[in-house]
């Protein structure tokens, strides 16, 4: 499961989510939209407006949400838990 963050420099939310996320065992990419503006213009033409912004094969979303993100962990362990024979 692909999970990315698209980013910007200086942004404490920014910076929250991925923390967050690596706490909570996510894997990711990160995409800094500042060197990346094609990006940035199709997000902001698909209606996001602020950053981060994660994506994942599921869901999207902006701004720093730990709600969301353990969640997403919870759906990833569930995925990745051995099955019993």
């Amino acid at each position: 499961m692909t999970v990315t963050v698209f980013t910007k420099p200086y942004c404490p939310q920014c910076d929250a989510t991925k923390r967050q996320l690596t706490k909570q065992g996510v894997i990711f990419e990160t995409v800094n939209l500042e060197q990346n503006p094609e990006t940035l213009a199709q997000l902001q033409h698909a209606g996001f407006q602020q950053a981060p912004v994660v994506i994942t094969p599921d869901a999207s979303w902006t701004g720093y949400r730990p709600d969301l993100i353990r969640e997403l962990a919870k759906k990833l362990a569930k995925k990745t838990a051995p099955v019993a024979a």
